[in-house]
């Protein structure tokens, strides 16, 4: 699987994209919005009220989640503007970063919609601050911006994703992902493939955020040391269940499931805490772990017949982050009948237990 090439939500504004389908992602970022606006208030003061403002949003993916986070940023730079007694308004420069196979011509048709929105939603008596948009498209684990350009840089929900899928010396039999069955060999080789990867994450960035500069993270994750542990594995076991049923009914060749694995890892609070203290260019200012209900991928709006019940949107959601992996390594004639699979078996299991998604947020400084 070449990550670059497939790793990207489902684009567009249908019934199965990413745009339509990323209400529990949407509740993960504004549960952060505390997080980001302290991180913020302490960056434009430590820089003394700067007149332009550069800040990059890494793996933005497409839809109005996209637009949440730059809106959230540029309405927080006003109201702490406001408080310090400030009169100008900075300049913000936003980068919007993801891979080249993003959807970001669907960001950028709605940027003059949203910068109307804004300019309604932006405190009584203050201007819009002026902002500018750039797309930058490449993979984080690459340099993506000039050296000390950068005063604030935000991700959610991104990099749990890794740069490819773990080099593995055994098979990942009957999985997807790590599992409580997986050899031992494979949780190595997927936590080794998280820390290369993080590791080169905060080094890139380390070049390209000034001194006293701001980082908030938000990763899929885990409380458990266990890696394979149920909390942030169970949603690809899931599917790997569909796909091995359709296995046993000759749907799928075996040797494809066998080959296939999903280039995700969810570390724990005390994983991203030493390879950050490793790797030595940011001080941690706050490390907190949280969780999010699969429901919330639900929209309580939205009115769902009793067949649906519990998981159908939680289906989607997942269809609209999966199925480009799932395409590209199976092909299309079985897509449908995965995700109806899929779903079926999301649904059957939130009827009978509690099942979340576990947060790890990472607020940090570059140093000197």
């Amino acid at each position: 699987m070449d990550v670059t090439q497939v790793l990207c939500m489902n684009g567009g504004n249908g019934d199965n994209s990413y745009s339509n389908n990323s209400l529990l992602q949407r509740m993960v970022i504004s549960m952060t919005k505390p997080v980001i606006e302290h991180a913020l208030r302490n960056l434009y003061h430590g820089l003394n009220f700067p007149k332009t403002l550069l800040m990059a949003d890494l793996g933005c993916s497409s839809g109005l989640n996209t637009l949440l986070v730059t809106s959230e940023l540029v309405k927080s730079i006003d109201k702490i503007r406001l408080q310090s007694g400030q009169d100008e308004s900075p300049e913000i420069q936003l980068y919007l970063n993801d891979l080249p196979q993003n959807d970001f011509n669907n960001i950028f048709l709605s940027v003059s919609r949203f910068q109307k929105s804004l300019a309604k939603q932006t405190i009584r008596n203050s201007s819009s601050p002026p902002c500018y948009f750039v797309g930058v498209p490449g993979s984080f684990y690459t340099r993506l911006f000039p050296n000390k350009s950068l005063h604030f840089v935000h991700s959610s929900y991104s990099l749990m994703w890794l740069s490819k899928v773990p080099e593995m010396t055994e098979t990942n039999k009957g999985n997807i992902y790590m599992s409580a069955t997986s050899p031992p060999s494979v949780i190595r080789a997927y936590r080794d493939q998280f820390q290369t990867d993080f590791s080169t994450f905060l080094k890139c960035r380390a070049e390209e955020v000034v001194t006293d500069g701001r980082m908030v993270l938000t990763i899929l994750g885990r409380r458990s040391d266990d890696p394979s542990s149920k909390e942030c594995c169970f949603v690809w076991d899931l599917l790997a269940t569909a796909l091995n049923h359709m296995v046993v009914e000759g749907l799928i060749e075996e040797e494809k499931m066998d080959s296939f694995n999903i280039p995700q890892y969810a570390p724990c609070a005390k994983e991203v805490r030493n390879e950050v203290e490793k790797e030595g260019s940011f001080t941690i200012d706050h490390l907190e772990v949280s969780d999010v209900n699969w429901d919330a991928s639900t929209d309580h709006n939205l009115i769902l017949s009793e067949d649906d019940g519990h998981g159908y949107n939680m289906g989607k959601c997942m269809r609209a982050v999966a199925e480009p992996m799932i395409l590209s390594h199976f092909g299309e004639t079985i897509v449908e009948e995965v995700f109806e699979r899929y779903t079926n078996i999301i649904k059957d299991r939130m009827s009978k237990q509690k099942t979340s998604l576990i947060n790890v947020t990472v607020s940090m400084t570059r140093k000197a």
